[in-house]
């Protein structure tokens, strides 16, 4: 297997790469990614290596690139340690990887299995209802030529929506728990999982991707959970120089 993900044109620092490797650009995406493994390396002093691409030249639209992920979206990662080597896409389906293969004592995730449910909801609402939305709102918003007030004003209104329902979990208003929460998921205030760093990369761009001030008021809960996670060392370096291009 390991000769037909590799060619001629794959990165000398992808196919030689041993153990854990990620591909990626220090986007919201990538960066879930980055965090988990720098949270990883703290709890179990895991290493990885990594190769860094710029996305906006396609370089992941490449056939090296398409043996790995045939959707052609970053960030990906190859573990080495599998014999084969093991290619994982999309962004939660890593986060549970790496959870199940490489955090033994769940310190990410939980043993419990209804606070184990309630992390993955949390994962896979953001990763469905919220990512999109926000990236659309970003595109449509910066990004785009044509500029579209339909799609500007929907993405931007649903973008706002799904903050909202953040808001809504975090601030505790409705039982069975009702008091404010630390955390996505878990019993009582909750515990730092993978929900929040699934969730956070993007959430913590609200400013990037064209939310004021004014509008961010209305969510004062996810703004203290935004600088609570901010906060961490391993996110502060999972966002940091060591994911940017020289």
């Amino acid at each position: 297997m390991a000769h037909q993900l590799y060619t001629n044109e794959t990165p000398a620092s992808v196919k030689n790469a041993k153990g854990l490797h990620l591909i990626t650009q220090s986007t919201p995406n990538g960066q879930k990614i980055q965090i988990m493994l720098e949270e990883l390396a703290d709890l179990y002093g895991i290493s990885w290596t990594e190769t860094l691409i710029n996305i906006s030249t396609n370089e992941q639209k490449k056939d090296w690139f398409l043996r790995l992920n045939p959707n052609g979206r970053i960030p990906v990662i190859v573990d080495n340690n599998q014999s084969p080597p093991f290619p994982v896409m999309e962004t939660s389906a890593e986060l549970l990887y790496l959870l199940k293969a490489y955090d033994k004592d769940d310190k990410l995730g939980f043993k419990d299995d209804l606070e184990r449910s309630q992390a993955l909801q949390w994962l896979f609402f953001w990763h469905g209802s919220g990512a999109p939305y926000q990236g659309q709102a970003s595109h449509f918003g910066r990004f785009a030529q044509e500029k579209i007030p339909y799609a500007i004003t929907r993405f931007h209104n649903e973008t706002l929506r799904v903050y909202g329902v953040l808001e809504l979990h975090l601030s505790g208003k409705y039982p069975p728990e009702p008091e404010p929460r630390e955390y996505l998921a878990g019993k009582g205030k909750g515990k730092y999982s993978i929900a929040d760093i699934g969730t956070w990369p993007w959430v913590s761009k609200w400013e990037f991707s064209g939310f004021t001030k004014e509008e961010m008021a209305e969510f004062p809960h996810v703004l203290k959970w935004i600088d609570r996670i901010k906060a961490r060392e391993a996110v502060k370096r999972g966002t940091g120089e060591r994911y940017q291009s020289k």
